[in-house]
């Protein structure tokens, strides 16, 4: 990412932010990821042994608990949810070239921002050390086949495998972007293969277990659309740190396209195989149902293969990015030195800890803990924009010093922290209880409350 200023906001009146390479807004002449290349960042986030779990958790011991059509509509309710929201919330940095922390600004404030920015960024660094040990793990498996066993030291092909990201990612989206073209290629040819091979050689096990299981349309049916759903709630709330990438001229429908089709090839494709491997293999677990499939010595490598291609390409689109600009946010660093500084974050978090099995309950509850919390932000940031200020944004006045975004919303702040308690009440729906709640409460609170307030200005509410 060249480090050039905006002319809009090159003056002496400005943010450090306006400065910073990534953070100030961009222009047409920065964007260099076209219609291909933005579906394949989907394409390569959606096929990995995460995702591959979330479908295999539906067949549990032989038992399924939604059967293929209910799976599938499942699916497809939460993907069609999914890209609506990323097509509603990547306007505002689509239109305008801000990135997700300049856009938290609008409805947090500058100080705020600084707050309900680590909401996201936090949780990316740990699940950005997560699949990176995941990934090394994997790495050291092949590394250990490759060498006959003479190798063997996973904390060794761990930061191996972080400094590959680290330097990856310091070019930024273009590097991002031939990434994922290749990833993607080769996790779905890997899908593919493992779905080939269900058919031929399980098709009656699996017809049997999840095809023509009874399922539930019930409450489980709603619960598995929050679960599909709630795994892109990090993504698509920082939404606009990939839309202001994409080249200009594409409406909001066929952005809404770039997001749908990808997600549903892709996710869509890696729920059904991950039930399917269940009712074959009986595993829930995809690390230990793919090699079930196949009778073949070098079947670790396939599995390693397919498990370290899906963690870089994860960690790609999802971790890296937004906790570099959030990291930019509080240092005023260059894109460069953010990017490792974020690679380090995520060495430090202990993620050899985190994944194992005595942890898994505490890494559950950590989950719930922040995910309670995206739901009302992403309500607040689309209501903010949409309702309140009509799509329209001053974004001279956002990088100014001292302007109408520096401080606190107390409005925003208040009302997240109030829909993310209500969130809790019922954690199984927590994403949509909190979403729903913010979407209420925020405008009756910016109305009612705080009546001073110069977040007003500039929304429907300026004159009250």
């Amino acid at each position: 990412m060249a480090d050039k200023k905006n002319n809009k906001t090159s003056h002496e009146n400005v943010d450090a932010a306006a400065q910073t390479d990534s953070l100030r807004s961009f222009g047409p002449e920065d964007r260099k990821i076209g219609a291909l290349g933005y579906m394949t960042l989907w394409i390569g986030d959606g096929v990995n042994m995460g995702n591959m779990t979330l479908g295999a958790s539906v067949v549990v011991a032989g038992i399924a608990t939604l059967n293929i059509w209910q799976t599938m509509l499942a699916a497809f309710i939460a993907i069609g949810i999914i890209s609506t929201l990323f097509a509603l919330n990547d306007r505002v940095g689509y239109r305008t070239g801000i990135p997700y922390v300049s856009q938290l600004k609008i409805s947090f404030g500058e100080k705020g921002t600084l707050i309900s920015s680590l909401l996201r960024a936090v949780p990316a660094v740990i699940w950005y050390g997560i699949q990176s040990w995941i990934g090394g793990t994997a790495l050291n498996e092949i590394f250990k086949i490759v060498s006959d066993g003479s190798f063997d030291n996973p904390a060794i092909t761990f930061v191996i495998l972080l400094i590959i990201q680290i330097l990856l990612s310091m070019k930024g989206f273009e590097s991002i972007k031939w990434v994922e073209s290749v990833a993607s290629v080769v996790l779905m040819g890997i899908i593919a293969t493992v779905f080939v091979v269900l058919v031929k050689d399980h098709g009656q096990a699996v017809s049997d277990i999840w095809v023509n299981s009874e399922g539930s349309w019930g409450l489980p049916f709603f619960g598995y659309v929050m679960v599909f759903l709630g795994n892109y709630a990090a993504i698509f709330l920082s939404a606009a740190d990939y839309s202001r990438e994409l080249k200009t001229g594409y409406s909001d429908k066929k952005r809404g396209l770039l997001y749908f089709a990808p997600i549903l090839i892709a996710y869509g494709s890696v729920i059904m195989v991950g039930a399917m491997l269940a009712s074959a293999t009986g595993y829930t677990n995809p690390a230990l149902g793919l090699p079930a499939l196949f009778d073949n010595l070098y079947i670790d490598i396939f599995i390693s293969v397919f498990i370290v291609f899906g963690s870089i390409a994860v960690n790609m689109v999802a971790n890296i990015v937004t906790p570099t600009y959030v990291i930019q946010l509080f240092t005023k660093l260059n894109y460069k030195i953010s990017v490792t500084i974020t690679g380090l974050l995520a060495m430090i978090s202990f993620p050899w800890l985190l994944v194992q099995d005595s942890n898994a309950k505490g890494l559950d509850m950590f989950v719930l803990i922040y995910s309670a919390f995206l739901g009302p932000m992403v309500a607040i940031m689309i209501m903010e924009y949409y309702l309140l200020r009509k799509q329209k944004v001053d974004v001279d006045e956002l990088y100014k010093k001292n302007g109408d975004f520096s401080g606190f919303n107390s409005a925003a702040i208040i009302a997240m922290l109030v829909s993310a308690g209500l969130a809790f009440i019922f954690v199984d729906l927590a994403w949509i209880i909190g979403f729903v709640s913010a979407l209420i409460l925020y405008p009756l609170i910016t109305k009612f409350a705080f009546k001073g307030s110069k977040f007003k200005k500039g929304t429907i509410f300026e004159k009250n």
